[in-house]
């Protein structure tokens, strides 16, 4: 037969390529439903994943001595600035090991007012002819490439960062090296990532394993790293970003094991197992830090919006900042640097009411202030030194109006460090596991557990977004905030698809087909039918275009007109891989096929099947019923339907 215009038999017409309202059909006369293009069969990793993983091995190292080079920066800076010399971090009267030196031994009098305004100055330049992206503790800016621009850090990062935070934190600034270190290990994953041939979603990994790699080089913590990257940076829990990260966390550890030895970053006296009213009281601690983190949380970005309103240009206002930064450290010289040691004394309770009231204040003044100009700076530090502080002041209150509760000083400052960044950044298990692997005191995990939890809590009924998120919020972007395995993938294409198909017979002529569907019947409105053999094997897919397209002479037969294999689906698949699939091959319906047998045809899956079947989440999550009386005898009660209703679909209907 030959069409009734000059096109020849089965050339695919541009009216039907590429269809996206029908199964389209593709070349290959003849061929079988053994050749219909499937989905991939689904697999927990692949290969990739070896090269990703030894790509993160090496970011391990390359991290851990990139945060061992920035804290020797720091220090050099400090040491320069503060005490007009470099030998107490360079040569043979150096401090052995791995530390931070502390501005609070300076005999500079009021200079300390003008120094951290050198760090402010410089952050401000940077910022200004280099990228504003420097600006900030660094993980808002990671999680909004991660989101928005497919984890493509620029390359400038890489140094810009550490340098503009060196020297304002090496001046005095108020901030933690850990931001930094996080933002520039995520930098230098993003720029492996780019220079080699990888997918987004693995460059995505890169940029979490060096991120991760960086924090665990700082504290030695690499179970907590890594759930940091989960709950921050991954958005995820799976094996494909799980291993290298992992890899990366232990790899970077290593290293700083094998620099500094394998000892607590604060180390902490043993402290005695809590006993149950004492629990209760940790618990009560950590809901009113939680509760205090939403205030912090609001402070940061009110005296951010408070800069915006200044008249000058925002370079400048790190210099502001940082000269309040300079006045508070002039008052109570520990609120200047890092202050890693405030952290020791903090948990080691050497801290009493008197200074823990100041300090914890001050710092907090500092800090915001600080962060709030622009300066690049970290912030897990401060937000540790200000809820040690209060969770110390909040126990001594309890003990002295409730003697009774016994509530140790030292693992009331660790639940309030780790209360306050659980609340500020909903980072709960980051929080735990970070408490505990920097102290090393499993006596703490509990009071960590309840006291955080209950800062979460208090967190995550109040406030919408978090420090880490507002900033990018703000300017539109949407970030995850739970993860939940994929629904689509617990369901079954074979449980949702309509088995009762309107079907034609691949000996059926044009002419026979299209009085049919000019017929305007209920069956005849669809927008693709498949074809079956007489004995009722599945044949091809046809679109109602092209059957009724009139370069297609009306003696031809359908089977004619097959000139490609169908998409299809097994009814074993998920409607995840369904879905997957569909977006793949631009249609909107797949024909299901029996798992064993490829050319039984069993049904079509549409994309409003795998939207209907979000109706049983939708109910499950939002619907309250009771399932078992107490006046029925705990008899449980019938089920309100079958297994499918909860889909929503009329599993009778006719499809195609």
């Amino acid at each position: 037969m030959t069409p009734a215009t000059d096109t020849p038999v089965g050339h695919a017409d541009v009216r039907t390529t590429g269809s996206t309202d029908a199964l389209p059909i593709a070349p290959a006369l003849g061929l079988s439903l053994d050749a219909a293009r499937m989905p991939r069969k689904s697999t927990l990793v692949t290969r990739r994943i070896l090269l990703i993983s030894v790509l993160a091995v090496i970011l391990g190292v390359a991290s851990a001595y990139v945060a061992q080079l920035l804290m020797l920066l720091i220090n050099l800076i400090t040491d320069l600035c503060y005490y007009g010399r470099i030998s107490d971090v360079i040569g043979p009267n150096a401090k052995p090991g791995s530390f931070v030196l502390s501005p609070a031994g300076t005999s500079i009098g009021a200079w300390v007012i003008l120094m951290p305004a050198i760090g402010g100055l410089t952050a401000g330049i940077m910022a200004r002819w280099g990228s504003r992206a420097i600006q900030g503790h660094g993980i808002p800016e990671a999680m909004e490439q991660i989101l928005t621009n497919e984890s493509n850090i620029p390359a400038r990062m890489t140094w810009l960062k550490p340098v503009s935070s060196a020297f304002a934190i090496g001046t005095g600034g108020p901030f933690g090296a850990e931001g930094p270190i996080i933002s520039t290990g995520g930098a230098l994953g993003s720029l492996i990532g780019q220079l080699l041939r990888v997918t987004a979603n693995e460059r995505k990994v890169l940029l979490a394993a060096g991120a991760a790699a960086g924090m665990a080089a700082v504290f030695g913590a690499p179970v907590a790293s890594l759930v940091l990257a989960v709950e921050l940076l991954l958005f995820e829990l799976r094996p494909r970003s799980l291993i290298p990260v992992a890899l990366a966390t232990v790899t970077a550890v290593g290293v700083r094991y094998a620099s500094y030895g394998a000892g607590p970053v604060f180390p902490m006296p043993d402290v005695p197992e809590p006993g149950s009213v004492a629990l209760a009281g940790f618990v009560l601690i950590g809901g009113l830090v939680g509760y205090a983190s939403i205030w912090v949380t609001r402070a940061v970005y009110g005296v951010e919006d408070l800069f915006e309103k200044l008249p000058i240009h925002w370079m400048w206002w790190p210099l502001i900042g940082a000269l309040v930064a300079g006045l508070v450290g002039w008052i109570d010289p520990r609120t200047l640097g890092v202050g890693y040691d405030n952290i020791d004394a903090l948990v080691q309770g050497h801290f009493g009411l008197t200074v823990l009231l100041s300090f914890g204040a001050l710092k907090f003044v500092s800090w915001v202030i600080s962060l709030g100009s622009g300066t690049s700076g970290g912030t897990l530090a401060p937000l540790f030194m200000i809820g040690g502080s209060l969770g110390a002041v909040l126990a001594i209150g309890l003990n002295h109006a409730l003697p009774g509760f016994h509530i140790d000083l030292r693992i009331a400052a660790l639940v309030g460090m780790a209360a306050i960044f659980a609340g500020s950044s909903r980072a709960l298990l980051t929080a735990v596991v970070f408490a505990f692997e920097t102290t090393r005191q499993p006596a703490a995990l509990l009071p960590l557990l309840g006291g955080c939890t209950a800062a979460y809590l208090i967190s995550a009924l109040i406030m919408r977004n978090t420090i880490m998120t507002e900033k990018i919020a703000r300017r539109g972007v949407r970030v995850p905030s739970e993860y939940a395995a994929d629904y689509l993938e617990q369901v079954a294409v074979g449980d949702v698809c309509s088995r009762e198909v309107v079907t034609l017979k691949a000996a059926q002529t044009l002419a026979e087909v299209r009085p049919w569907l000019n017929d305007g019947a209920p069956e005849t409105r669809h927008q693709g039918f498949p074809v079956v053999d007489e004995a009722g094997r599945v044949y091809g897919v046809l679109t109602r275009r092209t059957l009724l397209d009139p370069q297609w002479h009306y003696t031809q037969t359908l089977g004619e007109l097959v000139t490609r294999e169908p998409i299809a689906v097994t009814e074993s698949h998920s409607l995840r891989e369904a879905a997957d699939h569909m977006v793949a091959e631009k249609v909107g319906r797949l024909i299901v096929v029996g798992k064993d047998d490829s050319r039984r045809l069993v049904g079509i899956l549409t994309r409003g099947d795998i939207l209907a079947a979000h109706a049983r989440r939708l109910r499950e999550a939002r619907e309250s019923s009771r399932h078992l009386r107490f006046r029925d005898g705990l008899k449980p009660r019938p089920a309100a339907g079958d297994l499918m209703e909860g889909y929503g679909h009329a599993r009778g209907s006719k499809k195609s």
